[in-house]
């Protein structure tokens, strides 16, 4: 008779639920006590923990990642033209390097100037669009928040400019900082808001990055999130929106891997007549990791979702994509696809993809598709045919394969950067596949 094998179940350091917190609002400080009490003793994800089976092993949350990260005096972010820009730097806001709206029914405030009723609010929402039993580390976020940054569009307002949320990370030393943005947008409302993720150093940190959005009635939200940091930045993503009737969002989300990289998307749909679209792209190469995990959830009748995601993977490196659509028992006449393509730059990459439609309605469309594969001989061997050589053949088809989502963001500035960084990864990709 032999034994089954068992996962050791590794707990939180608790080193990771300090007490903290002291400039917060009083509704904001004992959210956070009460979240960092829950978390004593928690059990992290494994292998055996179904969605983060091909993630775990990435996470390794040793105690050197627990104090928090510190500010080196070193530049902050990049300069946005044209555009209103936030700076969360190791977790908490920085005013003097912010660019803020005064454009009226447009309000931006920092968690740790907000009045008490304003903080009771805000303690009573946060927590309430991420589902926490399925990103388990996003909890962590709430029981470690230093700051955050509230996002309110007044109704029937259209923010003039994009909404920049640059959130920097100073790596000289190890630690971890937990950015947190809640968005409100009103009825009638329209912004776009970008998130841009950065580092500065290369000592090993944790950035674990909470966002929730409620899009009320008609609201109409572009949202981009672009992943940038260096290999040396574990990150771990969580993204939660709510939506009421005739609401619509439109999401980018875009990453670079690294030694770990973890996003969750979740988007309920809760009013009729809602539309989402969630497009991503994942890029690795050596022997990087990204995970994406999106869910998205019919809940009542007449709406439409469709999602796009492809991923890039090179050397030794594993990428992730699973996509779940729920589609709820009194959801009819919803209409969602869901399309994910994935290309393999090199045979000892990995890429894993699961699809997933749970659906409990009989009149609705609903399609799904996955594909993992390489280059098409085919193609190479037409542009080869025509004075193109292989190497350049492979970059223009991997090019080709991507752009056709980054042509889709609707801000020319992430474009740009995008393009740059995507050049970046198909050179090197393919200098290390010939090498």
């Amino acid at each position: 008779m032999t034994l089954a094998h068992k996962t050791p179940q590794v707990t939180l350091e608790p080193a990771f639920t300090p007490e903290g917190g002291k400039l917060l609002p009083q509704p904001l400080r004992h959210l956070r006590d009460i979240r960092s009490k829950a978390l004593t003793e928690m059990v992290l994800p494994n292998r055996r923990t179904e969605n983060w089976k091909y993630s775990s092993k990435y996470l390794k949350l040793d105690e050197s990642l627990a104090p928090l990260t510190q500010g080196s005096g070193m530049a902050v972010g990049r300069a946005v033209e044209g555009a209103y820009r936030v700076v969360i730097r190791n977790g908490v806001v920085d005013r003097e390097s912010s660019v803020l709206p005064d454009q009226k029914g447009v309000e931006i405030q920092r968690f740790t100037d907000l009045d008490e009723v304003t903080a009771q609010s805000v303690a009573r929402k946060l927590d309430t669009v991420i589902d926490n039993s399925t990103t388990q580390i996003a909890a962590l976020n709430t029981a470690r928040i230093e700051d955050g940054l509230l996002i309110r569009v007044a109704p029937d307002t259209s923010v003039d400019h994009p909404i920049y949320v640059q959130c920097v990370t100073d790596a000289q030393q190890s630690g971890s900082n937990y950015p947190r943005v809640l968005v409100e947008a009103g009825n009638g409302s329209k912004m776009t808001l970008v998130e841009e993720y950065l580092c500065e150093g290369d000592e090993p940190v944790l950035v674990d990055a909470v966002t929730e959005m409620t899009l009320d009635s008609n609201a109409n939200v572009t949202y981009i999130r672009l992943c940038m940091e260096p290999d040396n930045v574990r990150h771990v993503g969580a993204t939660g929106v709510r939506m009421a009737d005739g609401a619509n969002l439109d999401s980018h989300a875009i990453g670079f891997g690294g030694d770990l990289r973890r996003h969750d998307l979740q988007v309920r749909l809760e009013g009729e007549n809602g539309f989402a679209r969630l497009n991503g792209i994942a890029l690795t190469q050596n022997r990087q990791h990204f995970d994406n995990h999106t869910a998205i959830e019919h809940v009542v009748p007449h709406c439409d979702s469709e999602e796009t995601y492809r991923c890039l993977a090179g050397d030794k490196s594993h990428a992730v994509f699973n996509g779940r659509i729920h589609i709820h028992k009194d959801a009819q006449q919803s209409h969602a696809d869901m399309n994910n393509k994935n290309l393999l730059l090199s045979t000892n990459a990995e890429i894993d993809t699961k699809p997933e439609l749970e659906i409990y309605a009989d009149d609705v469309t609903c399609t799904h598709g996955a594909t993992v594969g390489q280059l098409d001989e085919t193609a190479l061997f037409y542009l080869m045919a025509r004075g193109v050589d292989r190497q350049t053949a492979a970059s223009m088809l991997s090019m080709a394969f991507v752009h056709e989502l980054v042509g889709q963001v609707p801000l020319e500035d992430v474009r740009e950067v995008v393009d740059v960084r995507l050049n970046q990864f198909i050179e090197a990709s393919f200098k290390e596949t010939n090498a």
